[in-house]
C-alpha cells in the first residue's frame, strides 16, 4: 500500500505542475525509454559494430565535431564501418573504396532523407522544400538544367561580373578583411543573380537580410532541432521565423512580377514561362539559394585564401586570365577606360570552361582539403550489405568525404594545397569525389565554377593580396590555417586566425 501511495502522490504532483514542468518530465522520461530500448537492442552477427559508450552522448559530437567524432568511431572499433543511434534512428557510417563504390551507387539509397535527418540545415517547407512529389523534384532538377544551358550561362556571366564589381567596388583603396565574411558575401550575391529574380538582386539590402536570415537558419540548426523539430526550442523558434522570412521575401518578389506583368530575363522568369506551379517556384530558389551559395561561398572563401598564401599559385592563375584577355578582349589605347568587368564578360563561355586549366586545378584542389562533406543517404530500397556488413531497410548511411581526399596514402600530405598534384594515376577506384559522383552528382557544377572562375578572375587582377595574421605579419604556406573540418557549413578556422590585406591595382574595375 506505500508504494501504491507513493505512485499516487507522484501522479497528483505532476498533474498539478505547469505546462513547462510536464513537458519536460514528459521529455526525460522519453529519453529514457529511449535510451534504455536501445541498450537492449543487439546486434546481429552481420550488423556493423556499434559504438560504444552510451547513445545519447553520440548525438551532440555529430552534430557539433563531426569529423573528429567519426574518425573517433572508425578509430575506437578497428573497423570500416559502424553503427550508431541518433534517438530512433540507425546511422550506418562507411569507408574504403568498395564502400565508396557501393554507397554512391546503390540505388535505393536516398539523398533527400538521408540530409534532412542527418543535417537538417535547409528551410523545411511541407510541399515546397520538403515532402516532395517525384514529379515535383524531377521538374526542380530541370529547371536548374535550363539555368546552365549555354545560351542562359552566357547571358549570366556580365550579369554575375557587374555585381561582383560593385561590390569589389565599394572596398578600400587598401585594408585588411576577413575572406569568410566578405568572399562569402560577394558569392551569396551572385548565387542569388543566378538563381532567383532581379527584384531580389537588385535590392543589396534585401540580399543582405536574406543572407541574415540563411545564417540565423544554420545558428538555429541544432541537434534538437533536427531530431525532434517538434519540440519548441528557442533554436527551433528561430529557425522557423527564418524561415517564414525567406519565404515571404521570395513569394513577394514573385507577386511583384506577376502584377507588373513586366517580363525579365532571369530565373524567376524562366520558371514562370516554364509553367511552373507556385509552390515548384518557391521550392526552387529558397532550396538551391542556400544550396548553392554555401557551397561556392565556402570555396571561394578558401581559394582567395589559400591564394594569398601560394604566391606561385596566384601568379599563375592571374597569368592565365590576363592571357584570356589578350585573346579575347585586348585593350584597344582608344578605349583605355573598359573596365575589368566590361572586358571580362567579352570573354565566351567556352573559353571560360575550356581554357583555364589553372583556375580547375585551384578549384578543384580547394574542393579536396576544404569542403567538409558527408554524404548522407538513407536506404528506401531493400536489406543491402557493404563491406559485408548489413544495411538494413530504412537505416541512415554516411560516408565522410574526408575518407578518401584526406587519405594520405592517396594523397601524400594530405592538408597541404597543392593544385599540382598528379590526379591521372590514382591507385583506388573514385579517387575524388569533389562534385559528387554516381547518380548524385552536383547538378548546379556547371554553374558554380563559372561564379568561382568569374569572381575569382576580377579579384585577382583588381587587387595584390596576401594572407595576414592579426598583428599584421604576412602569413607563408606553411603558416597557413588549416580547414576546420568540424566547421559543417564553412570549415572556416578560428575567428581571427587570418586576414586578407590587400592592394587595389591600377587596373579599372
Amino acid at each position: 500500500m506505500p508504494y501504491v501511495a507513493g505512485l499516487h502522490a507522484a501522479a497528483s504532483a505532476f498533474l498539478s505542475a505547469g505546462f513547462a514542468a510536464q513537458f519536460t518530465i514528459a521529455l526525460v522520461i522519453c529519453l529514457v525509454i529511449l535510451l534504455a530500448t536501445s541498450s537492449l537492442q543487439e546486434d546481429a552477427d552481420d550488423a556493423p559494430t556499434s559504438l560504444p559508450g552510451l547513445a545519447l552522448l553520440h548525438i551532440f559530437p555529430f552534430f557539433r565535431r563531426r569529423h573528429q567524432f567519426l574518425n573517433w568511431g572508425f578509430s575506437v572499433t578497428g573497423q570500416n564501418a559502424f553503427q550508431f543511434q541518433l534517438m530512433s534512428n540507425t546511422v550506418i557510417v562507411v569507408s574504403g573504396a568498395s564502400a565508396r563504390r557501393a554507397f554512391f551507387y546503390a540505388k535505393g539509397f536516398d539523398l533527400t532523407e538521408g540530409f534532412k535527418i542527418l543535417s537538417g540545415a535547409i528551410p523545411m517547407v511541407r510541399g515546397v522544400t520538403s515532402g516532395l512529389q517525384t514529379k515535383r523534384i524531377s521538374t526542380i532538377h530541370k529547371r536548374l538544367t535550363a539555368v546552365q544551358k549555354n545560351a542562359s550561362l552566357s547571358e549570366l556571366i556580365p550579369a554575375i561580373l557587374e555585381d561582383s564589381r560593385r561590390i569589389l567596388e565599394s572596398y578600400s583603396t587598401s585594408g585588411t578583411f576577413d575572406p569568410f565574411e566578405k568572399v562569402y558575401e560577394l558569392l551569396f550575391q551572385t548565387t542569388v543573380r543566378s538563381l532567383s529574380s532581379s527584384e531580389i538582386a537588385d535590392d543589396a539590402a534585401l540580399v543582405l537580410r536574406l543572407k541574415k536570415l540563411y545564417d540565423r537558419l544554420d545558428a538555429g540548426t541544432t541537434p534538437a532541432s533536427v531530431l525532434a523539430p517538434w519540440l519548441p526550442t528557442p533554436a527551433m523558434i528561430k529557425k522557423l521565423w527564418a524561415t517564414k522570412g525567406i519565404y515571404d521575401i521570395i513569394v513577394r518578389a514573385i507577386d511583384a512580377r506577376e502584377r507588373s506583368g513586366v517580363p525579365q530575363n532571369d530565373t524567376l522568369q524562366m520558371l514562370i514561362d516554364s509553367g511552373d506551379d507556385r509552390l515548384t517556384v518557391v521550392g526552387f530558389i529558397m532550396g538551391l539559394l542556400i544550396a548553392g551559395a554555401r557551397a561556392t561561398g565556402t570555396t571561394a572563401s578558401w581559394m582567395i585564401t589559400f591564394l594569398g598564401g601560394h604566391a606561385e599559385w596566384r601568379y599563375k592563375a592571374k597569368a592565365e586570365v590576363a592571357a584570356l584577355l589578350a585573346a579575347h578582349s585586348p585593350l584597344d589605347p582608344a578605349t583605355k577606360s573598359t573596365s575589368l568587368s566590361a572586358r571580362l564578360a567579352e570573354i565566351p563561355l567556352e573559353s571560360w570552361e575550356a581554357e583555364t586549366p589553372v583556375l580547375d586545378a585551384i578549384i578543384r584542389e580547394t574542393l579536396r582539403v576544404a569542403q567538409p562533406h558527408t554524404a548522407m543517404r538513407r536506404n528506401l530500397g531493400p536489406d543491402t550489405y557493404i563491406n559485408e556488413k548489413l544495411i538494413p531497410t530504412g537505416a541512415y548511411v554516411v560516408y565522410p568525404f574526408s575518407d578518401v581526399h584526406l587519405d594520405p596514402e592517396i594523397y601524400p600530405d594530405p592538408w597541404r594545397f597543392d593544385p599540382g598534384r598528379e590526379t591521372s594515376k590514382f591507385p583506388v577506384d573514385l579517387a575524388y569525389v569533389g562534385w559528387g559522383v554516381g547518380k548524385t552528382t552536383c547538378l548546379g557544377t556547371r554553374l558554380a565554377k563559372v561564379e568561382l572562375k568569374l569572381t575569382t578572375a576580377l579579384f585577382l587582377l583588381a587587387f595584390d593580396h596576401t594572407l595576414v595574421d592579426t598583428a599584421g605579419a604576412v602569413l607563408d604556406a606553411a603558416a597557413l590555417p588549416r580547414p576546420n573540418w568540424d566547421d559543417i557549413f564553412m570549415c572556416r578556422p578560428a575567428p581571427a586566425t587570418c586576414l586578407v590585406a590587400y592592394r587595389r591595382t591600377a587596373l579599372a574595375l
